[in-house]
């Protein structure tokens, strides 16, 4: 398989090619999901609910991320991997590019913050010193406590037409990748469609650039429950490699997610 660079994400939405991700945490997982067709994988901060058995991500500290983010790179030096910014380690600026030097040297490739607007100065001073950035909008796990739980986020038009603002703004910043999460699925095509760059979506129905899923969620063993949007590839696969390849096939094809994965 190729090596992916912003460059060919870029491509890919330009020539409407759907782009694959999932979340991985070891060397492991990194290289089955390489080998097996996977664009994208996200070192998440979802670790801190699927692997610390946490309620939510709050807790999980840039070291840790950093730590499985050189996992993940140990199993393939040509995956595209983002790795996530944790909970108030981009607070202003400076903090950003001190924190999110440490997530490169590790081996991302780009880092991921979740915010509207507001992460302006933080984004243009990481891009600034060259280091590419994703942005996260809709229901973003790191607020949990102001949004009151785990919701929907824009089914009202003021706040839809706000995400759309964001994600233009995050654009203009300078992200060159935008994930959106658990939104109705025509703000997901609207915002697909307003911006440039490619937007993988995660709960947001078929129209975005891209899928991405927890990893735990795809073979059906995440603690608690399985999310409406997910699908667990494992049980009609029967190996993990399949699993995997059977995922990038409906994602490529569209076959994936369907209306009973989205949320109106």
């Amino acid at each position: 398989m190729p090596k992916i660079t912003v460059s060919t994400l870029a491509k890919m939405k330009l020539e409407q090619k759907k782009i694959t991700a999932l979340t991985a945490y070891d060397a492991s997982f990194a290289k089955l999901f390489h080998d097996n067709g996977i664009d994208i994988v996200l070192v998440g901060d979802s670790l801190g609910m699927v692997l610390q058995g946490g309620d939510d991500t709050l807790a999980v500290t840039t070291d840790e991320i950093a730590y499985h983010t050189r996992c993940v790179r140990a199993g393939s030096k040509d995956l595209f991997v983002v790795a996530d910014m944790p909970f108030m380690s981009y607070a202003n600026p400076q903090q950003s590019c001190e924190n999110a030097a440490k997530l490169m040297r590790a081996g991302a490739n780009m880092v991921k913050v979740e915010g509207g607007e507001w992460l302006h100065e933080s984004i243009q001073a990481l891009t600034q010193q060259g280091i590419p950035v994703c942005g996260h909008l809709g229901l973003t796990p790191q607020s949990v406590h102001v949004f009151g739980g785990f919701k929907i986020q824009g089914r009202e038009q003021e706040q839809a037409d706000k995400m759309v603002a964001d994600a233009q703004a995050l654009e203009r910043a300078g992200a060159q990748l935008l994930v959106i999460e658990c939104i109705p699925s025509a703000l997901a095509k609207r915002i697909t469609e307003e911006v440039n760059i490619p937007v993988i979506g995660i709960g947001a129905g078929k129209d975005t650039d891209g899928q991405i899923l927890v990893m735990h969620d795809l073979v059906g063993i995440s603690a608690g429950y399985i999310p409406k949007f997910s699908k667990n590839y494992l049980a009609e696969s029967g190996n993990m490699p399949d699993a995997v390849k059977n995922y990038c096939s409906d994602v490529k094809s569209g076959a994936f997610p369907t209306s009973e994965h989205e949320f109106n």
